[in-house]
């Protein structure tokens, strides 16, 4: 066998829904070395990551951590612990990664009850309510609070406010939004909020920021049956974020390392100093992008500034000016998903990516390639 070379990444930009691009000093930190998962320096590490990401989600929740897999672990952490065969979930649906909330609670056994809305729209927190009245027996209710696939950001406070002197428990997807646009998990009232790191944090991907509420912690022990995944099962991971520090599963300790790097950049810009740049940029996307006949597909009233969801005329081939981009500019923006597959863009300024000059970078390759 001929010796295989080594494997160098292309030259990106990364201007769609995730990855987004990363910082040197995370990838520095990702590459300092290995130590085993039982160190005590990486129990060290954890335990400052938890502190860090209480921070950004803005919560005093004792069980924070990260969940070893990307945004879509997480989200399955989350769903599989509150959920017992039997449950009644009631899970908004507007979209891909809402769906995806509901096919992993009916894994898990559970009644789901879709609350279904037209792609690009929010879910209107009057139809949360209707539904927890003619289901008072609900255990959760799921919301996904940036959807990535349309574009929509979901109002939150009034269902939070809702469920809070309830039993039933409110989660929340906050893949496409954790770091990008304001998180207040306590006060929101927010029961379960899951994330990823390769969006508005900058981080590669591979894990998955989450926190439970005590009011979550209650319920999960009093389970009357076991989760169903022994790798996601919060009784044996706690075993190694916890008090015990004990071997639970080899937890990849330098993408902790990259993470902790990542949001200790978030902490020294401020977290309302990177929601305003967010918002600034983003905005300014969408505004002149539109200049060039695309169409926004979420609603304007309930917009992610960050991360937009756009259809360009019939007359162009989206998936084709798409793969342009990426060859001749190396520009990479998102395909749509869903309904919007083959016709939709995703093109997301998030974390080290919202920058004005990566604007201008975008839109001049587009235009560019649209005039040629």
């Amino acid at each position: 066998m001929q010796p295989v070379p080594a494997a160098m990444p292309p030259e990106r930009l990364l201007l769609g829904p995730g990855p987004s691009p990363v910082h040197p000093r995370v990838l520095e930190a990702q590459g300092r070395g290995t130590v085993g998962h039982l160190d005590p320096f990486a129990f060290e590490v954890a335990e400052q990551i938890a502190g860090m990401l209480r921070t950004v989600f803005r919560t005093r929740n004792p069980l924070t951590h990260a969940v070893s897999g990307t945004g879509s672990a997480a989200m399955e952490t989350a769903v599989l612990n509150l959920v017992e065969p039997g449950d009644t979930v009631v899970v908004g649906v507007n979209g891909v990664f809402g769906g995806r909330i509901a096919d992993m609670a009916g894994r898990a056994g559970a009644d789901v009850v879709v609350l279904e809305e037209r792609w690009g729209r929010a879910i209107p927190p009057e139809r949360v309510e209707s539904a927890v009245r003619a289901h008072p027996e609900a255990k959760l209710v799921a919301l996904v609070h940036g959807e990535s696939s349309t574009g929509v950001q979901q109002p939150l406070e009034e269902v939070g406010a809702l469920l809070r002197d309830t039993d039933t428990l409110f989660a929340v997807d906050v893949v496409a939004s954790l770091g990008g646009v304001p998180v207040e998990v306590d006060a929101w009232g927010i029961d379960a909020a899951y994330g990823c790191t390769q969006a508005c944090l900058s981080v590669p991907p591979g894990l998955g920021p989450i926190t439970f509420s005590p009011k979550a912690e209650a319920a999960m022990a009093a389970r009357r049956t076991t989760v169903r995944s022994w790798y996601l099962d919060l009784a044996g991971v706690r075993r190694w974020w916890g008090s015990e520090r004990a071997h639970h599963h080899a937890v990849p300790v330098n993408a902790l390392l990259g993470l902790h790097e990542g949001l200790r950049l978030v902490l020294e810009e401020g977290l309302e100093t990177r929601w305003a740049r967010h918002a600034e940029v983003g905005r300014l996307f969408q505004e002149h992008v539109q200049d060039r006949d695309a169409v926004l597909l979420a609603d304007a009233a309930h917009r992610l500034p960050h991360l937009t969801a756009l259809a360009w005329p019939e007359t162009i081939d989206a998936t084709k000016l798409r793969h342009r981009l990426l060859e001749a500019h190396g520009i990479e923006v998102g395909d749509g998903l869903g309904e919007h597959a083959g016709r939709a863009w995703r093109v997301g300024f998030m974390g080290e990516g919202a920058r004005h000059d990566l604007v201008d970078r975008l839109l001049d390759a587009v235009d560019e390639l649209l005039e040629g």
